[in-house]
């Protein structure tokens, strides 16, 4: 047997098992077991909430975007400890890209050794719930459905019916049965879940939600399945941390309008020498000393009067982004350092250091994974042996374009799979700023926090020299300068 694990899985999307993983993850947490969640594909809200349910970093397992190597290092590794590793899957059981199933749900469970804990929308179902189950577990043999939860219960004569059937039809087990209850509720809007940092009580809704899984679900039978999974690889060493020496100040913008970040990627920064600063750019009247700054994604169309309002560190930002300040921005980072934001009728002033305006569609303009072929304007070092034109896998997801934008602006970028800012093009480059739809994660051969703390080194090497050469004539330091 290796450490206890499970994938939690659906027949469809929209099934109720992101609530019930979450209720897992809180109920478990909260009686003393170690869990360590992790979130199929390249899901940023998700992974949110359940660090909020485990009271740890929930990390992606994205079999596009990872080699099967990485997959397993990073299970490993994240897992390693863990008394419980629970992995939530995305969309349905055998649903994925690929024809074969490669990257679905099920090869996931296959590859980790996991047994699956299925959770089935039993709204309208009575006797055609043990085909639906039968089926999947025709499908592909070596799937182990370990159990079933009965998920959106009409009440209790609802749940003996099936209870009946699927015992009557099938050799699984019900491990849980959940009744439609407003505590599992979770907000929603426009672009979907609401990022946990958004609702004030989050914390005791995950604690909620905790206590009516527990009191629904068996969570001893649940933890037996989990002692079934076979995986048992050893953790990967970690990279080596640079000396302090030659540490640099990397800011992250994190508040409610910007929080899509990997928690691994983000250790690679700190891995490679970053020590990272919070920016909150709603509250936050001063740009902090930095080295180079990283704005993720997020929704900054929902606080745009805030970052409007917040004057003085958009005129600092700009200021120190045309001083030479080197920033990586992401889909909302892009947005913010545009010149406006308009959504729903209402226009709001950005940043201004990119010569174009950000603005929200109703429906999606990009959206799912992308293929990006880096330039020769692409200003980050490069891999050896790479040379010009490399291949980089990310994805995107946006309603808003970058319109009116000045024709000269360079891109770092040719889209090749995707939409990014239009016209076969992303990454906007001006000064020492890229800015891109599309979202990267260091996986696959693409170790973009290596390149971009390798790019911010550089960047401070030429100030450096440049200062030595003119320092008799000057009496300060840009304000962003660590130095």
């Amino acid at each position: 047997m290796g450490t206890p694990g499970l994938l939690v899985s659906a027949a469809h999307k929209s099934s109720g098992k992101t609530t019930v993983t979450l209720g897992l993850a809180a109920a478990l947490a909260l009686r003393g077991h170690l869990v360590q969640p992790f979130k199929k594909g390249p899901d940023y809200i998700d992974p949110m909430w359940l660090s909020l349910a485990a009271g740890r970093a929930c990390v992606n397992l994205d079999p596009t975007l990872m080699a099967r190597d990485e997959i397993d290092t990073c299970f490993a590794q994240h897992g390693a400890g863990a008394g419980l590793r629970l992995v939530e899957g995305n969309k349905g059981l055998y649903d994925g890209l690929a024809l074969d199933g490669s990257n679905s749900n099920a090869a996931l469970a296959k590859q980790l050794g996991l047994p699956v804990l299925l959770v089935l929308d039993a709204r309208g179902m009575t006797r055609g719930i043990a085909p639906l189950i039968l089926g999947y577990q025709a499908f592909d043999r070596d799937i182990r459905i370990g159990g079933v939860i009965l998920n959106r219960l009409g009440g209790s004569r609802h749940e003996a019916k099936l209870r009946a059937v699927i015992e009557h039809y099938t050799d699984v087990p019900v491990l849980g049965a959940v009744q439609n209850d407003p505590r599992l509720e979770l907000v929603e809007r426009h672009l979907g879940l609401m990022p946990d940092r958004e609702v004030d009580d989050a914390l005791a809704r995950v604690r909620a939600m905790g206590e009516v899984i527990a009191a629904q679900v068996d969570l001893p039978r649940i933890l037996t399945l989990a002692a079934t999974a076979t995986t048992a690889s050893p953790p990967a060493p970690e990279r080596p941390r640079p000396p302090q020496r030659d540490r640099l100040r990397i800011g992250v913008a994190r508040d409610k309008a910007f929080g899509f970040y990997y928690p691994d990627d983000l250790a690679a920064l700190e891995a490679d020498g970053a020590t990272l600063v919070p920016l909150d750019t709603l509250n936050d009247s001063q740009l902090p000393p930095l080295d180079g700054l990283f704005i993720g994604g997020g929704f900054p169309e929902l606080f745009m009067a805030e970052l409007e309002a917040n004057v003085s560190l958009r005129t600092q930002l700009h200021r120190a982004i045309a001083d030479g300040l080197p920033v990586f921005a992401e889909c909302g980072g892009l947005m913010y350092l545009a010149r406006t934001l308009n959504w729903n009728g209402r226009s709001a002033q950005m940043v201004g250091a990119i010569p174009g305006d950000a603005v929200m569609h109703e429906r999606p303009v990009g959206r799912g994974y992308v293929r990006l072929q880096e330039t020769a304007d692409f200003p980050w070092p490069r891999d050896a042996g790479a040379g010009d034109g490399a291949l980089r896998l990310g994805h995107e997801f946006h309603h808003s374009s970058l319109e009116n934008l000045d024709p000269s602006v360079r891109c770092a970028y040719r889209v090749q799979r995707g939409h990014g800012i239009g016209g076969g093009r992303d990454g906007v480059l001006v000064h020492n700023v890229l800015a891109s739809y599309a979202h990267l994660r260091h996986t696959g051969g693409n170790d973009w926090p290596r390149r971009f703390m390798a790019f911010v080194r550089d960047v401070k090497r030429r100030d450096e020299a440049q200062l030595a050469r003119l320092r008799p004539a000057l009496t300060e330091e840009p304000a962003w300068s660590a130095r």
